[in-house]
């Protein structure tokens, strides 16, 4: 059974930082292709981040490309999302999933229940 628990959120003032974590089990987390989402109000849920079974393949929407690095763990089964230099518009309920290379949003099912981030001053 998919379970995928994210963590780290927080409020944080712009320009700060925030790493998420997403602890991943019940699915061979090392041989996906991972994402990270996120969903504001009012707003569709937008796959930012992308990161091939190996690591070696990243991608990134261009609202976040150069701010926020994805990388995973795979002895950890743990998929993580480094955030600098943060925006108030990246306010957001933060999930990880399954996806496709090159932010094809490709989830499982199942949903974790977020990570709240909120920007702002």
């Amino acid at each position: 059974q998919v379970q995928l628990v994210e963590s780290g959120g927080g409020l944080v003032q712009p320009g700060g930082s925030l790493r998420l974590s997403c602890a991943a089990s019940g699915f061979t987390f090392s041989s996906y292709t991972m994402g990270w989402y996120r969903q504001a109000p009012g707003n569709e849920r937008e796959l930012v981040a992308t990161i091939s079974p190996s690591g070696g393949l990243t991608n990134y929407g261009d609202s976040v490309k150069g701010r926020f690095t994805i990388s995973r763990d795979n002895a950890k089964n743990t998929l993580y999302l480094q955030m600098n230099s943060l925006k108030p518009e990246d306010t957001a309920v933060y999930y990880c999933n399954k996806a496709g290379v090159g932010l094809i949003k490709r989830p499982f099912d199942y949903w974790g229940q977020g990570t709240q981030v909120t920007v702002s001053s």
